[in-house]
This record gives structure tokens, sequence and C-alpha cells, in this order.
């Protein structure tokens, strides 16, 4: 995420501001052009509470509705074409919430506040990648929707699992108490689990149905998919029973970007998707801290990095890997200087590095418009030996460049004694 400052006073701000601390003003955030403002009053004859974004002054602005509860600073138009909007409007994050918790219980207030965070820092990469994300009443049986339930009080009733079905995504409430997702992660042999890994995971089925599953099960998008991530029709329950019961099998880390991600190729998409945010968010906000990567040491000049380049719109997958890999060993040594745990526990294999290309190449299609892959029949069973020639051209793993490879090398051997 880039860096923003007040447009009154210069102060630096966070993505989660909702008023300067140093001038005070209100700020709010425009997703049309990615600004954070400072805003000021409108004094208007209906009453309406409205504001001029000093980042746009030619309209006047409202506040989502949900910044009642302070759980959103995000500004729609009080107006659109000379008509009034909704007295009481939803942002463009907040109006795919199809459910939220009873929030006259204060701890589920307090816990979905730190939801909506997370997902509006996971709409800030959709912007940013220019992802389509209808709503449910613009596509009413896929359109991308949220339910944030918390447990029901009965401890014998069932609980509410996290997950995705057909552009529908539950959060359970439990994942924004930092103690209890900690237990959960321990329990779950996790090197990592928060609440913006879990949407942006969960953001990667949705991703699957949208931009690969609609390309048809004969298009070249589709084999593609199956020859790097596996054939997705084998039976997803029993490849999730037998990741349970048995573990993940044994050198998972030689094609996987994680454990989760070798139970089944739905799992391995929603996994490297997750992973492809994190990486771009990540040198994007490092960029914009001007961070140059230069250790001084006999082998800096190949661990150094300078990220000078648009992470969400970067020509190569290479470009990103290259750039990230020194990141993570300079972030990982910070924390680990705090006692911290490791900022980035993982490992990048080239077979990854090839599912990276993917995605990359998925969301670089999306953005241009460019037309899906050849369509076939949806629900005809396809050999992939008889797809044509995949039209997503995607890295092989004895491609990498040398200075990926080299970095891979150091990155796997850096990860051999890591903080427990």
């Amino acid at each position: 995420m880039k860096l923003f400052e007040c447009l009154a006073c210069g102060q630096p701000l966070y993505f989660e501001n909702t008023a300067c601390e140093s001038c005070g003003r209100r700020l709010g955030f425009l997703p049309d052009s990615g600004v954070l403002s400072a805003l000021e009053p409108v004094q208007r004859v209906d009453g309406v509470e409205a504001w001029l974004a000093l980042a746009a002054p030619e309209r006047q602005y409202r506040f989502c509705r949900n910044v009642a509860y302070d759980a959103c600073n995000w500004l729609v138009p009080a107006e659109v074409d000379g008509a009034s909007v909704d007295p009481e409007p939803y942002c463009l994050a907040c109006a795919h919430n199809r459910t939220v918790p009873d929030l006259s219980v204060p701890e589920n207030t307090t816990n979905w506040r730190r939801i909506e965070s997370a997902k509006h820092r996971l709409f800030h990469g959709l912007l940013r990648l220019d992802l389509p994300h209808e709503t449910r009443d613009e596509d009413t049986e896929e359109g991308l929707a949220f339910d944030f339930l918390a447990d029901p009080p009965d401890p014998s009733a069932p609980r509410i699992v996290t997950g995705h079905d057909n552009g529908l995504i539950t959060i359970s409430l439990i994942e924004a108490d930092d103690a209890a997702r900690e237990r959960i992660r321990v329990q779950m042999h996790e090197p990592y689990r928060t609440l913006l890994g879990h949407f942006r995971h969960e953001i990667g089925h949705y991703y699957w149905e949208r931009l690969v599953r609609r390309t048809g099960d004969n298009s070249e998008t589709m084999a593609t998919f199956r020859n790097l991530f596996g054939d997705e029709r084998q039976d997803y329950g029993e490849a999730l029973k037998k990741h349970y019961d048995a573990g993940p099998a044994v050198g998972w880390q030689e094609g996987y970007v994680s454990a989760y991600a070798a139970v089944h190729p739905w799992e391995d998409f929603a996994e490297t998707w997750a992973h492809y945010m994190h990486i771009v968010d990540t040198l994007e906000t490092a960029g914009a801290f001007g961070l140059r990567v230069k250790p001084r040491i006999s082998r800096g000049e190949e661990l150094g990095a300078r990220i000078d380049f648009d992470p969400y719109h970067a020509d190569a997958v290479e470009q990103l890997i290259e750039a990230f890999l020194p990141v993570t060993f300079a972030v990982n040594s910070l924390n680990r200087s705090m006692g911290q745990q490791d900022f980035y526990p993982f490992v990048l294999s080239p077979a990854a590095i090839s599912k990276l290309d993917f995605i990359h190449q998925l969301c670089r299609r999306a953005r241009e418009g460019r037309p899906e892959a050849r369509q076939g029949a949806q629900h005809e069973t396809a050999p992939l030996q008889q797809a044509s020639q995949p039209q997503i051209e995607t890295v092989a793993e004895d491609d990498v460049t040398e200075q990926t490879a080299a970095l891979l090398t150091v990155a796997s051997q850096l990860a051999l004694n890591p903080v427990s």
C-alpha cells in the first residue's frame, strides 16, 4: 500500500486513520482515486451531512453508513448526475456485506471493526489490481458477498467455519480475537494466520470461479490451470480428510507455497492467490518508503533490491520475486531482532513461482479486458491432452532467471533455522 499524508498539513497517515492527529481534520478514503483525503464540512439546505475532499473538491461526498460504528472511513458521492443518493449509503467495500454480527454485543462490535479493517485492505488491493467484484445485487447468483458470523452461545452447537461458497465468503468472528486465532494457528501447525490472510485466501476461491471456471471446462485457461495445479475434479472432501488424517505429503515444499496448498488444486490456487496479494502489497509499501535492500555482507549485491516499479502492474512475475525475496530477508531479520516470528515464514520454489506467474497473468488479462479463453462445454469432462496450447504462457520451473535461482537458494537455506 502506498503512503498517505494529510493534504492540509502534511502529517503522515495510516490507511485506517479517520482524523489527522496533527491538524484534527476529518479524513475519508476516495476509492476511485485511492487517496485518503482531508475533508471540509459542507453546509447544505437539505440537512444532509456532506463533505468536500481536498483531493477532489469538484464534488461533495458522504461517509459510508458504517462510519456510525467506527468501522469504515470510505466515502461515496453525495450526488450522482445532480440527483441525491441514498442518505445512508454503503461504500464500495461495505456494499458487499450480507450479514454482520449482533452489534448490540460490545465484543462483537470490537471484533467486527477488526474484520472490516482487514476487508477494506483487501478491497484496496482488488481496486489496485482492477479486478471485477460485482455485488450480490448486481449478480444474484455469483456476486461477491460476505457473512461475518459469531459462534452460537451453545458450546455443543456447530461452530462457524470460515470459507467460500459460490461467491459468498463467510468469516468466523473468532478469527478477529488475537488470542483465539493464535491458539488455532498453533493447533493447526500453521506458520501464518491473520485476518487479512483469510480474506486474501477466500477471495482467491472467488476469483478461481470468476477467472478460471467461467472460461469453460475445455478452455486453454483451464488446461493451463490443471497442468500447473492439478485436476480440481478430484474429490475435495476425500482430499481434505486425507490431509487432516495423515498430514501433508512428504516433499510438499517442492511444489506448493504452503502445506495447506497441497490439499487440493482449489486450495493450491487460493493459497497462491493470497501470496500473490501479499507480495504486491508488501512491495508497494516498501517502495512507498523508498526502501532499498543492500546488505553489508560479501553476498550483499546478490541479496540487494530496489523497488522502483509499480508491483500491482509489474511486467513479469520475476520482477516481483527478485524484489520480494531480499525484502523478506531484511524484514525477517528485523523481526528476529525483536524476538518476533518471521514476517514471511515461507520458502518459494520454482514450481510455486510458476503458479504465481499464472495468477499474475490472470490479473493482467482481467485488467486489460482481454476476452476470456476459448469457451467450451461447462460441465463436459475434457481430457487434458485434447486441450490446445495454453493461452497463458507461464514460467517453466527450469526457466527462472539466474538472479531468481540464486535468491531461492539463499532463501531456502535461511529458512532452515526459523524462530519457533
